[in-house]
Formats: structure tokens, sequence, C-alpha cells
């Protein structure tokens, strides 16, 4: 598996990165996991609903926040610096050519990578995503694409980001259920730059373990 960490870089340039390694990955390129810390944006995936905007783009855009219409699946979700956002550009033949299965080893992947601060992830059926504590909180967002069996879009996980930001939307669709992020489960602050090893890990783990 090939690792490119982005840093920190806007929504739109690191998706054209997305749609060039899809490319390489079409081509027979080997498995690629990008790394990113977004600036402030929320996306609108193909199952979006304008109800679950709280506020007008401009009102978003004078709080420094972008709107972008993309074509992963799921509702609105929020990226902003604090939060590790994870793209795997793999190729599913690989890896069971089942989307079912490629959701769920997304998740198991988080679930893997929370025990390295010693929390428990849970599966929140039929809610897609990582969660933790009871009543459930989401820790990791997901949404996806497949283009020719090769995966794009990915896993959002929040790390030490500020929590407000999901106020001003209904996240992923799910009225009745909050977020939560890495800092606030274990009482001190877990960066983005904390989580990448562990969670390159996990991806090891859960999807190359046998090589």
């Amino acid at each position: 598996m090939k690792t490119i960490d982005l840093g920190r870089l806007d929504y739109l340039t690191a998706w054209d990165v997305q749609r060039r390694v899809v490319d390489d990955v079409l081509n027979g390129h080997e498995d690629t996991l990008i790394l990113v810390e977004h600036e402030p944006v929320l996306t609108l995936g193909a199952n979006f609903h304008e109800g679950n905007l709280l506020l007008s783009a401009a009102e978003y855009r004078q709080k420094g926040i972008d709107v972008v219409t993309t074509d992963r699946g799921g509702d609105v979700t929020y990226h902003g610096p604090g939060q590790l956002v994870m793209y795997p550009i793999f190729d599913l033949r690989r890896h069971g050519q089942d989307l079912h299965k490629w959701m769920r080893d997304l998740e198991e992947t988080v679930i893997v990578g929370l025990t390295s601060w010693g929390i428990n992830g849970h599966r929140f059926p039929p809610h897609t995503g990582v969660w933790v504590d009871d009543p459930p909180a989401k820790i990791a967002a997901m949404g996806v694409k497949i283009r020719k069996w090769v995966s794009q879009h990915g896993i959002a996980l929040n790390c030490d980001n500020p929590l407000d930001e999901f106020k001003l939307i209904v996240p992923c669709g799910i009225h009745e259920h909050g977020v939560t992020s890495l800092s606030n489960q274990i009482g001190t602050n877990v960066s983005v730059e904390d989580a990448k090893q562990p969670m390159i890990k996990a991806f090891q783990t859960v999807f190359f373990a046998e090589w």
C-alpha cells in the first residue's frame, strides 16, 4: 500500500489528486491511501437532502465554510482542521469485489485504529460509520464512490476538531444522534498527526495482513 500525505489542503484540490490516483490504480498501480486535513467545507453527497443544511450557502461562506457538491454516497458532512480524512484508492477486485464488504471493512479499519487509544468503536446499523458510547455518537463518517471497482472518497475521523460546526447541519442526515472526537473521548488532545500512523497501521492490518 502506497501512502500519500497531502497535509492541509482545500477539498477541491485534493479531489483532483484523488482523480489522478484513481486513474493510476485503474492502470494497475498499487492501492494508495491518501491522507489529508481539509480547510472548512461542507460536502454534499448523492443522497443529500436540502433540509439538512440549516443555513444558506452565503451564511456558510460568511463563516468561512465552503459548500461543495460531490459524487460520493451519503448526505451532508463537515470537514475541517483537526479532522483526519482518509481516501483509500483501492482496487476492490483485490479485496473481495463487494461493495457491502468494502463498507464494513472500512468501518473495521477505524474500529481497529481506535484501539490504539483504548476506545471501543462499534457499528450502529442502519447508519454507516463508526460510533462510540451508549447513546451512540459518531466519531468517523464515511462516504464512497466506486469506479470500475476502484474506490474513491472514504473516511473522516474526528481528532481534535471543534464540534460546533456540526451544529450548523444535520450531519449525514441523522437528527437524533451527535458527534464526538478522539480528543473528547480520552480527555486529552489527539492531533491529526497523532492519528496518522495508527490509522495507516489499521489499514495494513485489515487489508494487507495476509501479505
